[in-house]
């Protein structure tokens, strides 16, 4: 498939040149329009200067005015419409993780658009046809242009009312930052070739150990979405507490217990039923030992809960028929040498899915797809992780079912975009092709991703 091909796509009829500078007209996400202007949203990146170490200012990137950016809102099965404006000194576009849409609203360079320029813009529309957590990035220099800061919550809300009284979104997000704000490098080889190069510093929507207040005596629904280029959290609560977990990545679960932990790996999300102890108490919202912040109980008006709400209900995605799927194995495999330099602005080779290194500088890597699906079709992936490291796979434009491990106990086997495949863990999951296009299949540790960890894989 080649550019000019490519070229074709609806998507790019977005792309146009506005003349609009970096000290141009307001920066900041304008909210929502007059629904004859084409657009819902106005979504505009620009730089920012954010304070994550008190007292310093950090050169941020942001979506709108905070960094990570605007909380997106759209209902499901309805029309998501962003003008996206690019103030930036780079080029860059929109992925719009875990959503099913067409190829030519999936944000991948030379795969789905041309990237957006600075002083230019470009018009994503498309359905949103499930409900649930989702986010939006880059997917360009996606080390520096994520680590700088542009990240967003994309939150699809269920048709009918879900029972919640009251919900939160917490995006966490690790910053490489210094003593005094300024950014470390996103990337270092020696560390992309293990578990990646981790931040100093962690956040809460932006803010470095934040209290947010909740409702006492309240169940409320809590939205945690790990936007970090790296970091895998093994989120705990600390306090007086009861909480259920409702969904997985955005697809719906029955309702269980927590439990002691949960590890939620880039790109991950999950979504909890937390009911708040009374007025002044605390809990403390962990990664293993380390407190990321607090939910302080504050006053409310309402009588406490005392009913959980019902489950969510189920997305409409297209059930695989596991008895008859066709079997696709994938290795993750590390290269084998940390010694590799940067050549000619390359990043050096580290990681390969079935002895395949993706080059994030060659435009033509997508023509070579790993595999091949027929439209309609049911398929079993076989995920191996031959490596002592641990790798959240996330697929592009199609959820997957989660039916098996040779790991962990799979009780009720359940849909998602974006698995956490744990070393030398070999993780069976299921789809129905029903989503025409080439699509990328990578590693959310962004570092894995830009060292190799990334392939195509095209619907026909």
């Amino acid at each position: 498939m080649s550019f000019t091909r490519r070229q074709m796509l609806k998507g790019l009829t977005g792309l146009v040149v506005v003349g609009l500078g970096a000290g141009g007209a307001t920066r900041y996400w304008l909210g929502r329009t007059d629904p004859n202007a084409g657009h819902d949203y106005e979504l505009i990146a620009a730089p920012l200067d954010v304070e994550l170490v008190p007292g310093h200012k950090t050169p941020a990137w942001a979506f709108g005015p905070s960094a990570p950016g605007t909380e997106l809102r759209v209902r499901q099965g309805e029309w998501l419409r962003v003008r996206f404006i690019n103030h930036l000194p780079v080029p860059t576009t929109i992925h719009w993780h875990g959503i099913r849409l067409p190829l030519e609203m999936d944000g991948v360079p030379y795969v789905s658009q041309l990237p957006v320029l600075p002083g230019e813009y470009f018009d994503y529309k498309f359905r949103v046809p499930d409900a649930g957590s989702y986010w939006y990035h880059p997917h360009v220099s996606s080390s520096e242009e994520l680590g700088r800061g542009l990240v967003g919550p994309l939150i699809v809300e269920e048709r009918e009312p879900t029972g919640f009284k009251h919900e939160a979104t917490l995006s966490l997000k690790n910053w490489h930052v210094d003593e005094e704000g300024a950014f470390l490098p996103f990337s270092i080889p020696r560390e992309a070739a293990r578990n990646g190069t981790l931040g100093r510093l962690t956040s809460i929507n932006g803010v470095h150990k934040a209290a947010v207040e909740l409702p006492a005596g309240q169940i409320v629904r809590v939205r945690l979405l790990n936007l970090d280029n790296t970091a895998t959290y093994r989120l705990n609560l600390r306090g007086s507490y009861e909480a259920q977990l409702y969904a997985l990545d955005g697809n719906p679960i029955t309702p269980r217990p927590l439990g002691k932990e949960y590890w939620l790996g880039p790109g991950m999300r999950i979504c909890l039923a937390l009911k708040m102890p009374p007025v002044g108490e605390e809990i403390s919202l962990r990664d293993g030992p380390v407190r990321l912040g607090t939910l302080r109980s504050v006053a409310s008006a309402q009588a406490p809960d005392s009913e959980w709400p019902k489950a969510l209900p189920a997305n409409p995605v297209a059930e695989p028929d596991v008895a008859n799927a066709e079997k696709l194995n994938f290795n993750f495999e590390w290269v084998g040498s940390v010694s590799v330099g940067v050549d000619n602005g390359r990043p050096p080779s580290l990681w390969q899915i079935n002895g395949k290194a993706w080059d994030i500088t060659d435009k033509t890597c997508a023509d070579r797809p790993i595999a091949t699906l027929q439209k309609g079709k049911s398929y079993i992936f076989e995920l191996k992780n031959m490596t002592q490291y641990q790798h959240p796979i996330h697929l592009h434009g199609m959820s997957f079912k989660v039916i098996a491990s040779n790991r962990r106990d799979i009780v009720e086997p359940y849909f998602t975009d974006t698995y956490l495949l744990g070393k030398n863990e070999r993780a069976q999951v299921a789809l129905v092709a029903d989503n025409p296009g080439t699509w990328m299949f990578h590693c959310h540790v962004i570092d894995h991703m830009e060292t190799g960890l990334m392939a195509a894989i095209e619907v026909v």
